[in-house]
């Protein structure tokens, strides 16, 4: 009897929870502004971010304007062989690389110093001081940018002639394809550390404060309180800006460098999205570019996605 009771019992309490349906639907009811608030978003990502796929079949195939998308002819892998076995292939890849890693390694952190930089100034003047300088090159137009650096590094610049007192020949220093990786990456660092380290501060304020005066009551210096407080404390910002630049790893920022590369640069500037631009847009390869595109999404999405995993594994920190 006993056990037919809790069959009954269990049968009656799965009657009386509420389906999925209506579960969906009395949240919706509940916060229907907060879904009102998400769907501009969500408009803005469906036109311009995810009908814009359907344009990649044109890597599959021998595109034309005048045939269309649906009228152009199929050729399958062609585009991709032609990509991977030509002399650009290995070129573009190994400067993408390289500076992304250059990227990484350099321009990643900076933001996150100066975050727990700024955290440790105790004057309140100075440390708005501090970050205003820091934001302001951002708000800066690429253009404008790009134009202040090709001035400095000119063979009358500034920096070139700093450059030429410390050994340097005099010659304009984007001439040079063995200076452009370092030029680009410093002024990425110059232009965008101050707003990039805006997440980290945020982090750095949700800490518990309390961790710090036990700390300095058992003794613990600035340095023992930022290794093991600090950084413990902004390890999941860390982590998930380090996924997310995983999945952009390979999309060097192709804007910049086509407004500071040339054909003598072209063995050290010369990445994917420059490749593509090239192509596309100035030689009307439209197949052969997609095709190359569509190669490095892929291949971001795979870092993505084995970044994500590793995350989770090791610091169980991840985006899902």
């Amino acid at each position: 009897m006993a056990k037919t009771m809790t069959v009954e019992t269990s049968e009656s309490a799965a009657l009386r929870r509420p389906s999925w349906t209506s579960r969906v639907v009395k949240d919706f009811v509940l916060n229907k502004y907060l879904y009102l608030m998400m769907l501009p978003v969500l408009v803005y990502y469906a036109i311009f971010h995810y009908a814009p796929m359907y344009g990649a079949i044109i890597a599959f195939k021998d595109y034309t304007p005048m045939k269309g998308i649906l009228g152009s002819p199929w050729v399958g892998l062609a585009n991709f062989q032609d990509f991977f076995s030509s002399y650009y292939f290995w070129r573009i890849l190994k400067n993408t690389i390289v500076i992304s890693a250059y990227s990484l390694c350099f321009e990643f952190p900076a933001p996150i110093i100066l975050a727990i930089l700024i955290n440790e100034v105790r004057n309140a003047a100075f440390k708005r001081v501090v970050q205003s300088i820091t934001y302001m090159p951002y708000f800066i137009s690429l253009v404008v940018i790009c134009g202040m650096i090709k001035d400095f590094t000119n063979s009358d610049g500034i920096i070139n002639m700093i450059y030429t007192y410390f050994g340097g020949d005099g010659q304009a220093m984007l001439q040079k394809p063995e200076l452009f990786r370092g030029i680009y990456i410093v002024s990425e660092i110059w232009q965008k550390i101050g707003w990039e380290s805006i997440i980290y501060i945020a982090a750095l304020m949700s800490i518990d404060q309390e961790q710090y005066e036990a700390a300095r009551m058992d003794g613990a210096g600035r340095f023992k309180q930022i290794l093991h407080i600090t950084l413990p404390g902004i390890l999941p910002t860390i982590t998930i800006m380090f996924i997310l630049r995983m999945g952009n790893l390979l999309n060097v920022g192709f804007e910049k460098i086509i407004l500071l590369y040339n054909p003598a640069t072209y063995d050290t500037a010369d990445v994917i999205n420059t490749f593509v631009y090239r192509k596309g847009l100035l030689e009307f390869g439209w197949s052969y570019s997609s095709a190359v595109g569509l190669f490095n999404s892929v291949i971001n999405l795979i870092l993505l996605i084995s970044a994500n995993w590793i995350s989770r594994k090791i610091n169980e920190n991840s985006l899902w």
